[in-house]
């Protein structure tokens, strides 16, 4: 772990005395608290702060302001860690589990709408973690046990100035205050009591009016939102007079998008804006000049992402947007075009993921999270959207399994499936989604309730597509409960179904390798091959990388029974890449126990036991150690009998350990970094020091391959093995 803290983009001014009192807070309290009224500065000084001290297991910022759910807090705070889990234990068991050894900092931003869930965990993982410390930033103290509070106040009028002289400088350029313009500059700055949202809307306006103007334009609003008595403003009244001020001198257009603007959650692209936000007053060929205006007054921000040019607003400033879209009375039917968009963006991804841009849709549909828990979060509360909260719940399906997200998806699937929807279709989906999410997770009971249900109403409603996505994901739970017989049968008669019917994406090709590993179990390792080979073509042709990487472990797991240990290393090798590039934990620790049998089959047993620790520590996230399989677990029991054989149960133990101190990245690194076939000291294994199944060759080439990029979160992948 390195932390996730942001980049400062700007410059940062005063706060000298601020930033070594929290220094100073955090080396004696575990918990602390900055607070003060919104746009204070109080989330720019806490990252700061943080960035100043190292950590050994870094620092890490999660961001609760675009969380609306309770529920999710904890998902939220796991995600912004890094951490994988798709078992079915609760999260926060999860967190304590995987923080208990950690030394790291949580900087927790914008939770006082999520105060009292909020405050209930960081209590206890402070309990249970003795290493972690905490950092929050609202606009209230957490009231937990031992919370260092530190209240921070407005700055001070030259630090105001110096910063607001920078902002104007931004958009004015060359802007350097002398005479009566820096007279007014230290006015505005007193009058707007230092607060720095306050102070880069202010100078934002500088673009059409002089110091002066805006002095003056201040001071009426001043007047109307609090009479004469503006020594005892109060300081949230006083940032929301500037904001208030600010939307006054906005175009009525500027307004009206600004407002619309507010259903968004997080950052947004120009394309929902424009689809979003036009009509009725706004065109949507004016979208973007209003866009650029809003840009221009520091009303909202634009940011580079993985995808792209994206925007975002400051909450506070959202919120206040939000008040007026309440109040013209379209704030339903502008959450309803919003909740358009995304079902389309994700019916659009779902498409797009059997396609040579699967990778562009996993990164697409990680920046779009927030807004599509927002469309989720609208359809499941409103009856009459319920429907559609369902198909889109199932529709995501890619993003839970495939994109390493599977506890949050139980969550919005568990959810849907509760309600009563007016279209059949829709909960079908869902309910198959949500059996084979649960299959993945482990939690046998609830997946075969959610499948049968499924197959017993797609029966009585015809609904040919669901009843054979109900049967093949009951041969997948067939698949890891070792009933191959009817892992087979079941698998078979869901492969002729979707022929039958035309169905041809990721999870028809995943069922055609997941029938060749029923068939490799039971030995028909020919028949197994030829099927793999088959989706290796059709993956090819279509682009597709995240299916076969399945198929390439199971021709891996052929060719070394085979013999052809450098092939077999090769396929593995690059399925291990293949699974990591898609945070694919499943598919990743099933390569890595392969290459650790392999690496033992070499001669290289201490390297093997290190591999095995690798293992073990990323079973830790995904669930039951190989699903308690005995087929699964075959390569795993060989391996570790060879390796102890080899080392003797002391030292075995003491690689094991080794491998399962090491990050997840870093393990996968290792694996893929190994070089085989020769034992550290340079000679080949001997006969007798280590070997594979099937009598096979005990010689390797290994590959070369790239060092991959840290997976954020693991257990994908379409199949259980």
């Amino acid at each position: 772990m390195s932390g996730n803290l942001p980049a400062e983009l700007t410059a940062f001014f005063g706060r000298h005395s601020e930033q070594a009192a929290l220094a100073s807070a955090l080396a004696t309290a575990r918990l602390v608290t900055v607070t003060g009224v919104g746009g204070v500065g109080k989330s720019r000084l806490a990252v700061r702060a943080a960035a100043a001290i190292a950590p050994r297991d870094g620092a890490w910022l999660v961001e609760l302001a675009p969380v609306r759910d309770p529920d999710l807090v904890e998902h939220a705070v796991a995600s912004a860690l890094d951490l994988t889990d798709h078992t079915s234990r609760a999260p926060r068991q999860v967190l304590l589990d995987r923080l208990g050894g950690r030394e790291l900092l949580l900087v927790v931003d914008g939770f006082e709408h999520l105060v009292d869930t909020t405050a209930s965990l960081v209590h206890e993982l402070l309990r249970r973690c003795p290493g972690l410390r905490v950092l929050a930033a609202g606009r209230r103290p957490l009231g937990t046990a031992g919370e260092r509070v530190l209240p921070l106040a407005p700055m001070p009028e030259a630090d105001a100035a110096a910063l607001f002289t920078d902002r104007a400088a931004a958009c004015l350029p060359g802007f350097a205050p002398s005479g009566h313009d820096r007279a007014a500059v230290l006015e505005l700055c007193r009058r707007l009591d230092g607060i720095p949202l306050a102070l880069e809307l202010a100078a934002g306006r500088l673009r059409a009016l002089s110091p002066g103007q805006l002095l003056a334009r201040l001071d009426d609003r001043f007047r109307l939102l609090s009479g004469a008595r503006r020594d005892v403003l109060p300081r949230h009244q006083t940032l929301r007079t500037a904001i208030g001020w600010s939307h006054e001198l906005c175009s009525p257009r500027e307004r009206l998008l600004w407002a619309r603007l507010s259903v968004f959650s997080g950052p947004f692209d120009l394309e929902a804006v424009e689809y979003v936000c036009s009509g009725d007053g706004l065109h949507a060929d004016d979208v973007l000049d209003v866009l650029e205006e809003l840009l221009a007054q520091s009303v909202v921000a634009r940011e580079e992402s993985p995808t792209g040019v994206r925007y975002r607003m400051l909450d506070t400033v959202r919120a206040y947007g939000a008040e007026w879209l309440e109040g013209a009375g379209d704030a339903a039917r502008m959450r309803r075009r919003h909740r358009d968009w995304y079902m389309g963006l994700a019916t659009w991804c779902e498409l797009d993921w059997f396609s040579p841009r699967q990778a562009e849709v996993a990164t697409l549909v990680e920046c779009e999270l927030p807004n599509l828990r927002a469309a989720l979060e609208f359809c499941l509360t409103d009856p009459d959207e319920t429907h559609l909260g369902q198909y889109l719940a199932g529709t995501l399906w890619f993003c839970w399994v495939g994109c390493g997200r599977l506890a949050e998806g139980r969550h919005w699937l568990d959810r849907a499936v509760e309600l009563d929807g007016a279209h059949g279709d829709a909960r079908l989906k869902a309910l198959y989604v949500l059996g084979y999410v649960a299959i993945l997770q482990g939690d046998t009971v609830p997946a075969l309730c959610a499948l049968q249900e499924c197959q017993d109403e797609a029966e009585r409603t015809g609904s040919a597509v669901a009843a054979a996505y109900a049967v093949h994901r009951l041969g997948c739970l067939a698949l890891v409960t070792d009933d191959m017989p009817r892992a087979e049968r079941l698998l078979r008669t869901a492969l002729d179904e979707y022929r039958r019917i035309g169905e041809l994406n990721s999870n028809v090709l995943m069922g055609q390798v997941e029938l060749a590993m029923a068939l490799a179990f039971q030995g028909s390792l020919g028949a197994a091959v030829e099927l793999c080979e088959d989706v290796r073509r059709v993956c090819e042709d279509h682009g597709e990388r995240w299916t076969l990487a399945y198929a390439l472990y199971v021709l891996g797991y052929a060719a070394w029974t085979r013999g052809e240990r450098a092939l077999a290393r090769d396929l593995v090798v690059r399925c291990l890449d293949l699974d990591h590039t898609f945070h694919d934990l499943l598919g990743a620790v099933l390569a890595v126990e392969l290459l650790a049998l392999f690496t033992v089959a070499e001669g290289d047993a201490a390297e093997a036991a290190v591999l095995q620790g690798v293992a073990a520590r990323l079973w830790a996230s995904v669930g039951l150690p190989l699903f308690g399989s005995e087929y699964f677990g075959g390569p795993h029991a060989l391996c570790e009998a060879q390796a102890r054989e080899r080392l003797g149960d002391e030292r075995y133990e003491s690689q094991v350990r080794v491998g399962a101190e090491l990050a997840p990245g870093a393990g996968v690194a290792r694996a893929l970094r190994h070089r085989h076939g020769r034992t550290p000291g340079g000679r080949r294994p001997g006969r007798g020091e280590a070997s594979a199944p099937a009598g096979a060759p005990e010689t390797a080439e290994a590959p070369e391959t790239r060092e991959p990029a840290v997976s954020p979160t693991t257990r994908g992948g379409e199949t259980a093995g």
